[in-house]
């Protein structure tokens, strides 16, 4: 009986012990590993993965695209598709820095208390998202975008840079994204006073907001934390919390989505999608939408 097996595509030094863990728990026999991938190796890559199988054994190979550059991955994936050669086809999907999957789990938990506590959909709302820089941060940004909510990513430094990633994934991907910067607690205030929605997806570590500026957002319903390491980037967010009252927030219908209530369902996220690759009669090519619509799945 052929074994099932996972090549693994990685522009970085290091493919992700993270997502090796979980293709192994996804029921793949065999992982193969390959970093420092560039875009003009993946076309090869692909066709020497599919041409050494018949076309019942291919069913049991698929691709997994890393690495952190969302854009990359993007071109990687899409590369991918154009090398197969129907019948021999396989399945592929994209989760560079587990930002898809975990952005997408992001959004679902938000959407969901959302929905529950306020009776909202996000296409009813003003989001910000803090750390909205970051490989998590505009992969959040831009599923909230598609879902019809009016965002904006900021960086901590530079509006310059949070304007350019904007502009380059709202051409890209069809969203609708602005950009901001936040040198000064003062800047947080403003940007976050009439916003519905606050998804932080800053460094580990690293507290965005604390308590004098949570006590200004007067029309904060939902605000979600994806930092699991003290001190958490929202203060009076637990990390267990799903719905749980935001402590310090202006008003009680405030909520808080804490770190590990996200990264349960983004594990769950990135499993089945694992999971399917082996499991789809037909190829499938999975990336930051199909993550998120598990995602509301799941939740």
């Amino acid at each position: 009986m052929k074994k099932s097996i996972l090549h693994m595509l990685d522009p970085t030094p290091n493919n992700s012990p993270f997502d090796i863990n979980m293709a192994l728990d996804a029921g793949f026999d065999v992982l193969m590993p390959y970093s420092n991938v560039k875009l003009e190796n993946v076309h090869r890559l692909t066709q020497d993965a599919i041409f050494s199988r018949s076309p019942k054994g291919i069913k049991k190979t698929a691709l997994f695209i890393g690495g952190r550059d969302i854009g990359l991955a993007m071109d990687m994936l899409k590369t991918c598709k154009q090398a197969m050669v129907p019948p021999f086809e396989v399945s592929v999907l994209a989760d560079p820095s587990g930002a898809f999957t975990t952005a997408a789990a992001l959004v679902a938990c938000v959407e969901k208390v959302l929905k529950e506590q306020h009776g909202k959909e996000l296409k009813d709302c003003k989001a910000v998202v803090f750390g909205g820089t970051g490989p998590v941060g505009v992969v959040t940004g831009v599923i909230a975008s598609l879902a019809g909510a009016d965002t904006t990513l900021i960086d901590h430094l530079s509006n310059a840079t949070a304007n350019d990633l904007a502009k380059q994934y709202n051409r890209s991907l069809g969203c609708s994204l602005k950009g901001a910067a936040t040198n000064f607690d003062l800047d947080k205030i403003n940007l976050i006073a009439d916003a519905d929605i606050v998804f932080c997806t800053a460094k580990a570590g690293i507290q965005v907001l604390g308590a004098d500026i949570l006590k200004e957002a007067k029309q904060l319903k939902v605000a979600g934390d994806v930092n699991a390491v003290p001190p958490l980037g929202i203060e009076g967010i637990g990390i267990k919390d799903f719905g749980a009252p935001l402590l310090h927030a202006a008003t009680e219908k405030t909520f808080g989505v804490g770190a590990l209530a996200v990264g349960n369902i983004k594990y769950r996220v990135q499993q089945e999608l694992l999971a399917s690759l082996l499991g789809s009669e037909k190829p499938v090519y999975l990336d930051f939408r199909d993550a998120f619509n598990k995602a509301r799945e799941v939740v």
